[in-house]
This record gives C-alpha cells, sequence and structure tokens, in this order.
C-alpha cells in the first residue's frame, strides 16, 4: 500500500493534515529551501502535538554534504523523537563518504536518504543506502519550481529505482512538486510513499497555508485502507462516497438501474520499438501505432473532478513501459499486454487494443483484441472490505 506524506510547517498545518487523513507528517520549512527544517523548539512542539496519531518525520536541512557534520545533524533531530530522519544527500563529490558516515546511525534511526531528479543520480546509490542501514530512499526536487518530478525522470526510470529499492529491502519513495494528476501515473509502480507540499497549499505555492480541500483530493486518489475499513463498519452513515468506492474498484449500482461507463480512448499513438520474429527486426526499431479504448465505471453523478476519471496518461504510460522491457515477438502479444495493464486499472471494464506496425510496407499492418474483465475477476482483484473493530485508523 502507498502512503501519503503530507509536509507541514506547524502544529496547526499537523492538525489540518491528520483530520484531512494524511498518513505520514512531515515537518519542514519550504520557504528555507527544498529541504528547509524547521527550528528545533517549533519543531519540538509540533511533534509533541502529534501525540503518535500518525507516524512523523522531519528532514534535516539544506545542509552541505560534510560527513564531520551531517551526522550531529541527524542525532539533534532524532533526539526530538520523530519515527524518520530526512536527509538530502546531495551531488557532491562527499556524498559517497557521508552516506557511510551515517551508518552507524542506521541502527538506531529510520533514516530516509533523500536524492533529487534534477541533478546527478546513480541507481546505485539504492545498494549503499541499503549498505549503510537506511530504512528508505526518496527522489524529490532540489529546484522547486523548475518542473515537476515526472518532467524530470520517466516512468521507466522511476520504477526501476522503486523496484531497486524494493529488491534491496528499503522504503521508496516519490516526492517533487507532485501535483494530483501525477498521482494515478504513479501508484501503478506501487512505492512506499507518495509526498506533497505545493499540491496541497493554497493555489499550489508551496509556502502558502494549507488548503484541506487540496489535501482532501490527494487523499481521495490513493486507495487508504483506514477509508475501506470506515466504509465496511458503515461508519459516517449517508456520508460515505460512492464515487470513491467505484474508484477503487468495487461495484456500486447506480440507483436509477441504468449501467454507466465513459469511453476513455488513445489514438494514433505511435512510438519507434523493436518487435518482430524476423532477424533483421531484431537489428533496428520500428514505428508502431496504438489505439486504445478503456470502457470505465463511474457512478451516477457527472464528473466533477480527478476523483471520477480515468486518465489517459496511465494508458499511454503503460505502453511507454512495456515498450521499455524490450524486444517482443509478435503484435498479438504487445496487445495482450497493452490489454492486461489497462484492465488492471481498478475502475476499467473492457479495453479495446490496435496495434499497427507502420513499416513493413505500403500498408499498416497488425492485431486488434477486445477483452473484458470478469464479474468474477473483479472480485478476487478488489474483495469488498471486510468489517473490522477497530475503526481509529
Amino acid at each position: 500500500m502507498t502512503l501519503f506524506l503530507a509536509s507541514v510547517t506547524s502544529e496547526t498545518e499537523a492538525e489540518i493534515a491528520i483530520a484531512s487523513g494524511a498518513d505520514i507528517i512531515d515537518f519542514k520549512d519550504p520557504a528555507k529551501g527544498a529541504l528547509g527544517a524547521l527550528e528545533p523548539e517549533r519543531l519540538r512542539s509540533a511533534v509533541a502535538s502529534v501525540s503518535g496519531r500518525r507516524p512523523t518525520s522531519a528532514v534535516t536541512g539544506d545542509l552541505p554534504m560534510d560527513p564531520q557534520t551531517l551526522p550531529q545533524a541527524v542525532e539533534n533531530i532524532a533526539a526530538i523523537g520523530v519515527d524518520y530522519v530526512k536527509i538530502g544527500l546531495f551531488d557532491d563529490p562527499r556524498r559517497a563518504a557521508c552516506i557511510g558516515a551515517l551508518s552507524p546511525l542506521g541502527e538506531r534511526f529510520k533514516l530516509i536518504g533523500v536524492v533529487f531528479a534534477d541533478e546527478t543520480v546513480d541507481l546505485s546509490l539504492v545498494e549503499r543506502l541499503a549498505a549503510a542501514r537506511f530504512h528508505g530512499a526518496m527522489i524529490d526536487t532540489a529546484r522547486k519550481g523548475a518542473g515537476r518530478l515526472l518532467n524530470r525522470r520517466d516512468l521507466v526510470w522511476l520504477s526501476a529505482f522503486v523496484e531497486r529499492c524494493r529488491r534491496n529491502g528499503i522504503l521508496a519513495g516519490l516526492a517533487g512538486s507532485l501535483e494530483p494528476p501525477d498521482v494515478p501515473r504513479l501508484l501503478p509502480l506501487r512505492p512506499d510513499i507518495l509526498g506533497f507540499r505545493g499540491a496541497l497549499c493554497a493555489k499550489g505555492e508551496r509556502t502558502a497555508e494549507l488548503d484541506p480541500k487540496a489535501i482532501s483530493l490527494v487523499r481521495d486518489l490513493i486507495p487508504s485502507d483506514r477509508r475501506a475499513q470506515a466504509a465496511g463498519n458503515g461508519q459516517d452513515g449517508d456520508r460515505v462516497d460512492y464515487r470513491l468506492l467505484v474508484g477503487r474498484g468495487y461495484a456500486v449500482e447506480p440507483r436509477d438501474g441504468a449501467s454507466r461507463a465513459d469511453r476513455i480512448f488513445v489514438r494514433d499513438f505511435v512510438v519507434p520499438m523493436h518487435i518482430g520474429a524476423y532477424r533483421a527486426e531484431h537489428e533496428s526499431t520500428q514505428r508502431v501505432r496504438f489505439n486504445v479504448e478503456a470502457f470505465v465505471q463511474r457512478g451516477t453523478h457527472a464528473p466533477a473532478d480527478l476523483r471520477d476519471v480515468l486518465s489517459y496518461d496511465v494508458i499511454t504510460d503503460a505502453i511507454r513501459s512495456i515498450v521499455a522491457e524490450g524486444h517482443v515477438e509478435l503484435v498479438e502479444v504487445l496487445a495482450e499486454r497493452v490489454a492486461g495493464a489497462v484492465l488492471g486499472q481498478p475502475r476499467v471494464a473492457k479495453v479495446v487494443v490496435r496495434v499497427e506496425k507502420l513499416d513493413i510496407g505500403p500498408a499498416a499492418v497488425g492485431v486488434e483484441i477486445t477483452r473484458e474483465k470478469t464479474t468474477e475477476a473483479a472480485i478476487l482483484r478488489h474483495p469488498a472490505p471486510a468489517a473490522s473493530s477497530d475503526s481509529s485508523g
């Protein structure tokens, strides 16, 4: 399950984030940079106010890569009582030495190494962090306002980062000027944490005050066991938001008896890739055209925001990821992979995929397939939430 991390600046903002459903409360001062640290007394008071209701984290600040002083900064933050300490590991010749110097602290504290997508990042850093007993690694952006995470690193690279963290037994976090439309694109990578600040603030300004409506939107886009359990317990009575249940794959019968589905499509999406059974086709790329139609279940009301729709980016991202996996012998196999990826989205009931090779001769050649999600498959993939005696979250 992916956890929702909300960066806050004070006790007041921590209360807003908790009330709006954030999973992790992260303390920082955005006016001081990418990882600006709160003053110690201010941080101490804010952490105490959370009082164990949520896991907490705090940043050490935008500090120089000095292996002599960085461990003391970590000690100072950890002593305040946060659950996780986030350390900026900037692109610097001394970065490896700093990681080594922090290794003894990894036995005592949960350290999260933060590296930056807009700087030089070698994925081998994940192995170094794991060897130094870090609890997790997070990708962020150092220069806010200069582009979101997905402007700096594509999904193939980010997927490799998450998988490398998983293989090495540490948490994988993604952050960096993330916006609500990024959530459905990043969730398929199965990161442990998605971190936000600007998207939670008024007008998207990271130094502005938190906006509860903006926090709720992000919360609703990230599936939460806590909310599923509340629905299963019958809590909130008539205030259950059925569109959220639809968005997470639960069957909700329209009261008017009508069956509703939106058709999301991607047309004439052309990607160069390695495809074909002939030996010569292994030696160079060919242009392949994709046309995909996804039939998406929705509730009884007109779509109002991102909670009510399936982003077409999810479809194009799936295609790019499959293409990046390497050579495919047959267009039929490629079409099946795309169909499977799209049907893996909870709300998609049916998909039509057409794949065409454009460089074979004077005509395009290919295949079109239609695949549907059976009721049984939907139930197995998204069982109804079980009732629980623990309703505290």
